[in-house]
């Protein structure tokens, strides 16, 4: 059962007191809701009493060196519960532009957001905010409030049907779905291009793409409307960091601010990310597991490409730190010093933002502390330039609700599309049904004649191909079971990801590739049947169809593709780096 009860806190000093106390009390069992009032030292603690028992409260609180009795505050005097119903928020960003906004309000005491519910809960004191107030508080945001459950916004139709029967067209979202479509498809064929011509290494999104991706990566983050966050955290802030300095201040003086902000940032983000590299590696991923967990974040893209395109279904959806943090982090009252902004853009790391996790992800899937630093440091650089310029212009992408939800859509369809190549790019790497597959499997007896198998030289089968960063050439070969195989590849121009060729089901380990020269990789298969091969991202793949000695390959045989073993160089192997 929840009670709720006052805590009377001497011993308080400053802010970092009040995060301290509200932090250690957050994370008891049972405990739903804590506020501090920094100012007259009363705690309110929501929790239910039947997993933790009142006075392990006040000795925690005893146990961190301050004084704690029971408040002596009236029932009466206590802040009163009020719920809203909620219409147009979307994201956890959207519950703490939310909570900051209400706080400001002399009257509220508490808040607490939840899209999933699309209710916002307050405490207050008095009388509560009238609806129509808030919606005009908000109307900005795009959020409607109201005292009683609502049915959820219907969006207008690109095609309707009037009272004659006449089908009508909405000009200005056929307009809007021209726009995202144009310019959406226009960006896909230069995706598209660009791996065809061999900077396949680019583009892919996942811990093992080259760097410059998670510029881009950042820099569509920097975008969107979950950076709306930070850039709103920036603009709030600039009013308080010009009155730290004079009105003869230069200007160079007055941008150090957001200066420092921006630098904290991208420490803390180098720092984090080689961080959670490290506890990649520690864990020893394997190569499985490796790609088991890059696919789990390609999910989680595909999730948020789907929210960023208003499906409803996944509108609750969101992943975040534990709120007390990204309360603490949003709240720019406690980072009012001169040289608190550096520590105030570290602890943007911790904001709730699904581009964000999905680096952080990909930075633990790196399994390696460089690696995952650099993912992290140049997502971070992605994000520079449009936040630098929401702060230097204190002007707000999101401003403009008509372009933003142009670009949210846009954004929404080249996630989605990421998110599918690289789904695609592991379902390769785990040996299950992949769009690569569509001309390798195939069905009965595989007839060879002597044109499709290698020569035989010295007792060996003669295999030759050439690789370069986007392709295999040839990349279906034959040969013949229980004969020694040597395997000759010439690197014509390879990249960081694609510098190796491995096939589980053929050999142990992997032949490294040069480029300008020739690898060498002897073994003999023993089992007829279709192998893959593929570089470790998976990304670029061939089969290798082994027959036995009359020309054939079983039909069983013939339709089961034996995965590669492929998952990442940053996973458990490879030749190169990934980062170049």
């Amino acid at each position: 059962m929840f009670k709720e009860i006052n805590i009377q806190i001497k011993k308080l000093n400053s802010e970092n007191d009040k995060f301290l106390i509200e932090a250690e009390l957050d994370v008891l069992a049972g405990v739903k809701d804590v506020r501090l009032n920094l100012q007259t030292g009363e705690c309110r603690v929501e929790f239910d009493n039947s997993k933790t028992e009142e006075q392990k409260l006040f000795r925690v609180v005893k146990e961190l060196g301050y004084e704690a009795v029971k408040s002596k505050t009236t029932e009466s005097s206590l802040p009163q519960k009020h719920v809203y119903f909620v219409n147009g928020m979307h994201c956890a960003s959207c519950e703490l532009t939310t909570e900051k906004a209400l706080l400001q309000k002399k009257e509220i005491q508490a808040v607490d957001a939840s899209v999933g519910k699309g209710q916002v809960e307050i405490r207050y004191t008095g009388e509560y905010p009238r609806v129509d107030e808030l919606n005009e508080l908000f109307k900005k945001d795009g959020y409607v409030f109201s005292n009683k459950p609502m049915k959820k916004q219907k969006s207008q139709a690109l095609m309707t049907t009037n009272d004659r029967g006449e089908m009508v067209i909405n000009k200005k979202k056929l307009h809007d779905f021209l726009v995202i479509f144009g310019v959406s498809l226009v960006l896909m064929i230069g995706f598209i291009i660009l791996n065809k011509s061999g900077l396949s290494a680019l583009i892919s999104v996942n811990s093992t793409s080259a760097l410059p991706m998670f510029l881009i990566f950042g820099l569509l983050a920097g975008l969107s409307s979950c950076a709306a966050l930070v850039g709103g955290i920036i603009l709030s802030m600039s009013k308080q960091w010009l009155s730290i300095y004079s009105k003869n201040a230069s200007n160079t003086q007055k941008l150090q601010p957001h200066i420092l902000f921006q630098l904290g940032r991208l420490i803390s983000y180098g720092l984090l990310g080689a961080l959670l590299g490290t506890i990649g590696g520690a864990l020893q991923l394997s190569l499985t597991f490796s790609a088991i967990l890059i696919f789990a974040v390609s999910i989680m893209m595909l999730f948020l490409a789907l929210q960023m395109l208003g499906v409803k279904y996944f509108q609750g959806f969101q992943i975040a730190a534990p709120k007390f943090l990204t309360r603490y982090s949003s709240n720019e009252k406690n980072f009012s010093g001169r040289y608190m902004p550096f520590t105030m853009g570290a602890l943007t790391f911790f904001l709730p933002c699904g581009f964000t996790i999905t680096a952080q992800g990909l930075a633990l899937a790196s399994g390696n502390p460089i690696q995952g630093g650099l993912i992290m440091l140049f997502f971070a650089l992605g994000t520079l330039p449009i936040l630098l310029a929401i702060g230097f212009s204190s002007v707000k992408f999101s401003r403009n609700p008509h372009l933003a939800n142009r670009f949210l859509r846009t954004a929404g369809v080249l996630v989605l599309f990421f998110a599918l190549f690289n789904i695609n790019a592991q379902l390769n790497v785990l040996g299950w049904t992949s769009l690569n597959d569509v001309n390798v499997k195939t069905n009965g007896v595989v007839q060879a004649d002597d044109s499709d198998l290698p020569p035989i030289v010295n007792g060996k089968q003669i295999l030759k191909m050439d690789a370069s960063s986007n392709s295999y050439t040839p990349n279906k070969l034959k040969v013949r079971a229980g004969i020694p195989v040597r395997w000759e590849i010439t690197d014509k121009g390879t990249s960081g990801c694609t510098n190796a060729v491995i096939s589980k089901g053929l050999f142990e380990g992997q032949i490294a590739l040069t480029p300008g020269t020739t690898s060498v990789k002897e073994f003999t298969p023993e089992k007829p049947g279709t192998y893959k091969f593929s570089c470790w991202m998976g990304m670029v793949s061939g089969v290798l169809e082994v027959v036995d000695d009359k020309g054939n390959v079983p039909a069983a045989a013939a339709t089961e593709v034996i995965p590669s073993g492929a998952s990442g160089c940053g996973c458990g192997g490879g030749s190169g780096s990934c980062g170049g």
